[in-house]
């Protein structure tokens, strides 16, 4: 392989999302940084397609432990302690961060950040910038980032990691030509983001498919929840070319309601307290039990209606789902939107310390590759503020790392040669796999689940896991190694699943029942680790 295509740095960065960014801000203070991005920096990943908000402890009426329980009863107590706690206390400072660097955020009229109210919280701390939150904060980083010594290397995506002596080194890669390179570090942060384009239904980008999850399972990293899949309760539904775009949960903040094709507002069955405010996980099965008993809307979905608020607010506070409808032919302020729910946001993940450090040495990972945080359902607000809290962490912990002599790859490279090979003899176009897949997991491992469905579901991966991509030229290269890591990906959810005989959060199995409320649940995390895969009994046993 020639020299050239070997870079050596410090600190190796995979990701180039909200997370990754950070973390790469925080890693070059202590040495040569390597920002590695799939896509162009800041333009991949679901940063900068987030719309609602950034939760920060802000008001002196609200309070640090407000905020924690909320995310604990929000994640149905299967969250982290330690890591819920690291994220409610300080959110508010890299809050601040981003206003320093720039970011420009709506102001209340005493001059102080306006904060909205978002589900399962009791008390307005979501910050926003209209509907367009993600967008500005990562314009504000990938800004940063440009004014920094970060190397930035572009649409060039890792396909394996480099591991020395049991410890993370770096990472194979390919470019979008399907050049292989390798990038040798000390340590790595993985900041790949999430993985739901494995469902038919998704708010993903297409470079959602789940990379991260897959090249620290390879490594023999542990991974923890990964069953917990957050639906989000509003995906657009219509037009069809729009099916899955994200309607954000902005939208129930501002006081939108939902009603089924009946003009019921349903939410007064499933939670009258916390009504269209309810958690992601509630307001998702309420709607989609609303459509499979026949009271869903003409195109297989629900009402989502801000009509009955001032033309002035939706046009100030929701710019983007106006803008957004009207393209779609349809006025948001004097017509419903029909929504129903699209597979969204990752809670489970690589299994990180406070510090962000992963169960492989050297090897660090933040955001929504990791597990922990959130628990068994994330609120809305906290995954923006996550990505800033832990993306700190890790480029932290990373860049303390020890400098070492940098890691022998020629034979793992000639190992790497010989899968592109393989891929180069494949059997089955990709798009192949990926549909089939799609559809399995989103009949299998959706929103409800069963034993039945989830064998059947695993069933199917395994058979498309036996499939080989085909390789349609050097520039395939990487659409199959994206196809077995969206495989791999498939495999670890549907595992956890299996094993968590309860419905918990996301995780509702219908085919279970049981006489617990979450916090008194007799399971903790779900562990897996190569082939095992083993459920924590209370107390920690397994």
């Amino acid at each position: 392989m020639p020299g050239d295509d070997v870079v050596d740095c410090h600190v190796l960065v995979i990701g180039s999302g909200g997370a990754g960014c950070r973390a790469a801000l925080e890693a070059q203070q202590y040495g040569d940084t390597v920002l590695l991005s799939r896509t162009l920096t800041g333009k991949g990943g679901c940063t900068i397609m987030a719309e609602g908000g950034y939760n920060a402890v802000l008001n002196e009426n609200d309070s640090c432990l407000l905020h924690y329980e909320d995310t604990l009863r929000g994640g149905a107590y299967l969250n982290d302690p330690e890591l819920a706690e690291v994220l409610v206390a300080e959110s508010p400072e890299r809050f601040f961060d981003l206003a320093r660097w720039g970011s420009v955020f709506d102001v209340a009229e005493d001059f102080v950040a306006a904060q909205r109210p978002f589900g399962g919280q009791r008390f307005n701390r979501t910050c926003y910038a209209g509907d367009r939150s993600g967008h500005e904060i990562m314009a504000t980083l990938v800004e940063q980032v440009r004014n920094s010594d970060i190397h930035q290397i572009q649409e060039e995506a890792a396909i394996e990691l480099l591991m020395e002596d049991g410890r993370a080194a770096g990472a194979f890669t390919l470019d979008r030509d399907g050049t292989p390179g390798v990038i040798r570090a000390d340590a790595v942060v993985i900041a790949t983001g999430g993985g739901t384009q494995i469902y038919d239904i998704s708010t993903n980008c297409a470079a959602g498919t789940g990379d991260g999850f897959a090249l620290g399972w390879r490594a023999g990293g542990e991974l923890v929840d990964m069953e917990m899949i957050q639906f989000h309760p509003t995906g657009a539904v219509y037009p069809p070319d729009a099916r899955g775009r994200l309607i954000t949960e902005a939208v129930r903040g501002e006081g939108g309601v939902l009603k089924n094709s009946e003009g019921e507002r349903f939410m007064a069955r499933y939670d009258p307290g916390r009504m269209e405010l309810s958690t992601r996980d509630v307001v998702s099965r309420a709607i989609a039990n609303e459509i499979l008993e026949g009271r869903g809307t003409p195109h297989g979905g629900v009402y989502l209606d801000v009509s009955h608020l001032p033309a002035a607010q939706i046009e100030e506070r929701l710019p983007i789902m106006l803008e957004q409808y009207l393209t779609f032919g349809v006025d948001i302020r004097t017509e419903p939107m029909e929504v129903a729910p699209t597979a969204h946001h990752i809670m489970g993940g690589l299994r990180i310390s406070p510090g962000c450090q992963t169960t492989i040495p050297s090897l660090f990972a933040c955001g929504e590759v990791t597990g922990g945080v959130h628990g068994a359902n994330r609120l809305g607000g906290n995954a923006l503020a996550d990505t800033q809290v832990f993306g700190k962490r890790a480029g932290e912990g990373a860049g303390k790392a020890a400098v070492r002599k940098k890691a022998d790859y020629a034979a793992r490279l000639a190992r790497q040669e010989e899968r592109f090979a393989r891929f180069e003899n494949g059997t089955t176009p990709p798009h192949e796999i990926v549909s089939a897949l799609k559809r399995a997991m989103w009949d299998g491992a959706g929103i409800f689940r069963t034993k039945e469905g989830l064998l059947a579901a695993q069933a199917e991966v395994t058979r498309l896991s036996a499939l080989i991509p085909k390789a349609y030229g050097q520039r395939g290269r990487l659409e199959c190694c994206t196809v077995e890591n969206m495989l791999c990906l498939s495999s670890l959810i549907i595992r956890g699943a299996l094993v968590r005989e309860e419905s918990r959060g996301a995780h509702v199995r219908k085919d279970v029942t049981q006489d617990w409320m979450p916090e008194r649940s007799p399971f903790g995390h779900t562990i897996q680790k190569g082939d095992s895969c083993i459920i924590e009994k209370k107390g920690g046993a397994a």
